[in-house]
């Protein structure tokens, strides 16, 4: 889904028809239509505020997502 919403940000966008069916294969046609909706938009405000010099707000300032530790022995994935 990652490579999706990259795919789907360029300027043009490039998403290749394999991408989009396996997508719509593994979400079903309103999760790929769903998925590609939230992009879309997320896309839309964020080139929306840079034209118009809207800086950030800092909701996210400090704030991570840490990643798990491994554990010693455990198997990776």
């Amino acid at each position: 889904m990652l490579d999706y919403a990259e795919a789907l940000t360029l300027t043009p966008s490039q998403v290749s028809d394999e991408m989009r069916e396996t997508l719509a294969r593994e979400l079903g046609e309103e999760g790929f239509v769903e998925l590609t909706a939230s992009i879309a938009w997320e896309n839309f405000r964020a080139r929306f505020n840079r034209g118009f010099d809207v800086p950030a707000q800092g909701f996210s300032e400090g704030a991570c997502c840490p990643l798990p530790e491994p554990v010693p022995g455990a198997p990776t994935p």
